[in-house]
């Protein structure tokens, strides 16, 4: 006998018959799913009404304020712990979420009256990612447990954050045999169709009434089992297709809602290609919270376009072309299109790139305030690297040029100033010669697309 059970992020309902936006739902067999809420519900079950609800609250994350202190999650001891944990031995639940959850405006990092970080409230996305990502921890499913890292903000006027993560520079997977930006999906390599049903934490689903939504409809979201940080995961779409590792519209799309969905402004979404330090050639985006500010957040820009549709980042060490969002809908279905046009013009010319979303500042100078009111996608186009190279402090991928540096050894976390990591981003840059002709080819190719556009709209529309 099965039995229909739904799972609510916020709130656990049991049993519920009618079908809702906001819930997991999960096939079970009745014995199994009563072993599993008997073992992490409080209270009594028999004294359980069908429709009867438990409120549930949220919980925080660790902000470090001191350069020396460390960077972490706390343990979860509240009502998204205990919600998270009915999931374990049911199988893979869906996460679905609609349009009104995606919010843009309104996010931002809080600040005490001493000037400090506070801890942000958090979604129902982020309370179902970091208790379920949490539970695998405890569970022995990563490669190394993530203890407390240390971080460091380096004197300086980037701000970069630096974090000693020993444990992710010797365990690691090793990086494949990747020749090429535009190398074949290899199903002899790894590929994450062979990982342990237990790293998998959710589907991540739109809403069926979800409007104007690009196709894609399975996304994986699974532990990176090598982490940067807490919370890292990476999101895989239609794994069972065997795509490579080149930039889709569907998967973008789905990265940049993840951010959206989030209220933390520290949780960012990324991108490497390969030849950009991807070290598996299965196509994937990672995700993970950083509780501090960095620098591409309100780094000043200049357009590069007269309708501002791509911008060229300034101020810091590694230049990189900004795409920038407001809002949802058919604004984040263009901008994502327009993201991939580039991508696909760097992958089609060989050219190495690394891709990172995050919560900013409008385009243009510095803000005056915290307050972010939009998304920020920034593109790096880099030399290609194929492999990781030893010796070095950090590698430069996606996070590295957004100023987070994951450090490999405590030697050089303790001599690392801004000089020395600034050089080692450098080394990773095009030449400024082929940049400025980049530059120039890409601001040709979205105008060229831009009017192919309103060509093609002109046609449809006078057939």
């Amino acid at each position: 006998m099965s039995l229909n059970f739904r799972f609510f992020f916020g709130k656990i309902r049991t049993p519920v018959l009618a079908t809702s936006w906001d819930c997991y739902e999960v096939q079970a067999n009745m014995h199994v799913l009563f072993e599993n809420l008997i073992h992490h519900l409080h209270g009594d079950l028999e004294e359980t009404l069908p429709g009867r609800t438990w409120d549930l609250y949220h919980y925080h994350m660790a902000v470090p304020q001191n350069i020396n202190e460390t960077s972490h999650l706390p343990p979860l001891s509240n009502g998204c712990d205990e919600q998270s944990r009915l999931s374990v031995g049911l199988g893979v639940l869906d996460f679905v979420y609609r349009q009104e959850e995606l919010r843009v405006k309104g996010i931002q990092w809080q600040t005490s009256e001493s000037g400090e970080l506070c801890p942000p409230l958090l979604s129902r996305f982020d309370c179902a990612l970091q208790s379920s990502w949490k539970q695998r921890m405890e569970q022995g499913l990563f490669r190394y447990c993530l203890g407390d890292l240390q971080t460091q903000i380096l004197p300086g006027p980037l701000g970069f954050v630096a974090q000693l993560n020993v444990e992710r520079g010797v365990q690691r997977r090793p990086p494949q045999n990747i020749q090429s930006v535009r190398q074949a999906f290899d199903p002899q390599q790894f590929h994450f169709n062979k990982i342990q049903p237990g790293e998998i934490l959710f589907h991540l689903c739109r809403d069926p009434g979800f409007p104007m939504a690009l196709q894609c409809t399975e996304v994986l979201v699974i532990i990176n089992v090598s982490p940067l940080e807490w919370g890292h995961v990476l999101f895989v779409p239609e794994p069972t297709q065997g795509l490579p590792q080149i930039l889709m519209p569907g998967p973008l799309q789905f990265g940049i809602e993840a951010v959206m969905l989030s209220t933390h402004p520290g949780f960012r979404v990324g991108f490497n290609s390969l030849g950009g330090l991807a070290s598996v050639n299965h196509l994937h985006l990672h995700g993970y919270y950083l509780a501090h500010k960095l620098p591409v957040e309100i780094a000043p820009s200049q357009p590069l376009d007269p309708s501002g549709h791509i911008h060229l980042l300034e101020g810091l060490p590694a230049p990189g072309f900004l795409f920038y969002i407001d809002e949802p809908g058919p604004k984040l279905e263009a901008l994502v299109g327009r993201v991939c046009q580039v991508t696909n013009y760097l992958a089609d010319q060989e050219i190495a790139h690394n891709l990172f979303v995050t919560r900013g500042a409008p385009p243009g100078n510095p803000p005056s305030s915290l307050t972010y009111s939009g998304i920020r996608v920034i593109l790096w186009a880099r030399k290609s690297r194929f492999g990781v190279k030893e010796g070095e402090a950090f590698n430069v991928a996606l996070c590295e040029l957004a100023g987070h540096l994951p450090v490999k050894t405590s030697q050089d976390f303790h001599s690392l100033t801004e000089t020395s990591a600034v050089n080692l981003i450098q080394q990773s840059l095009l030449p400024p010669s082929q940049f400025l002709q980049l530059q120039e080819a890409l601001v040709s190719l979205l105008k060229y697309c831009r009017i192919y556009k309103k060509y093609g709209d002109y046609c449809q529309q006078n057939q």
